[in-house]
């Protein structure tokens, strides 16, 4: 079921739902679709499905993990470079793992950091909590969209998010 932003909640609570919700869509544009059309290349710079679930699962935690002093997982390969780019062997199961396993940090980070905590990006910038949280649902909803597209050209299914039922 899609998650709804509550219409009264509070700042930490609706920005972090309104994240998650689309992390969902993300995951829910992968469904039914084979290894092959995962990796297809849909544009001319080679943009593919699983890749930007790769990039997410990087700026998961260089956003909410690294600039609060969080634990980051040691990545196998360069992110300034290769952070949208899945090679040969990593699988669709690895890179989902991956995935799920910087939401969880990331999830931890945003529990128990004050929105006004501040830490040091990775590019020296001093970043709060809340303008990390506004980054990133930003990042992710522009990444989905890109998906939407991707999809779209892939099997032709459309939609932001699963429908209800």
């Amino acid at each position: 079921m899609t998650k709804t932003v509550p219409y009264t909640g509070g700042e930490k609570e609706s920005l972090h739902i309104a994240l998650d919700r689309h992390r969902d869509a993300v995951l829910w544009k992968l469904e039914g679709l084979d290894d092959e059309q995962l990796r297809r290349p849909m544009t001319p710079t080679g943009t593919n499905l699983l890749g930007l679930v790769k990039h997410l699962a990087t700026v998961e935690y260089g956003w909410f993990c690294a600039p609060f002093g969080y634990e980051v997982e040691k990545l196998w390969f360069d992110s300034a470079t290769e952070d949208m780019t899945v090679s040969p062997d990593e699988t669709t199961a690895d890179i989902l793992a991956f995935y799920d396993r910087a939401r969880t940090a990331a999830d931890r980070a945003i529990e128990v950091t004050d929105l006004d905590t501040t830490g040091t990006s990775w590019n020296g910038r001093e970043v709060s909590m809340r303008w990390v949280l506004i980054h990133m649902l930003e990042d992710v909803v522009r990444h989905a969209g890109h998906m939407d597209i991707v999809r779209e050209l892939i099997d032709g299914a459309t939609g932001t998010h699963p429908a209800a039922g």
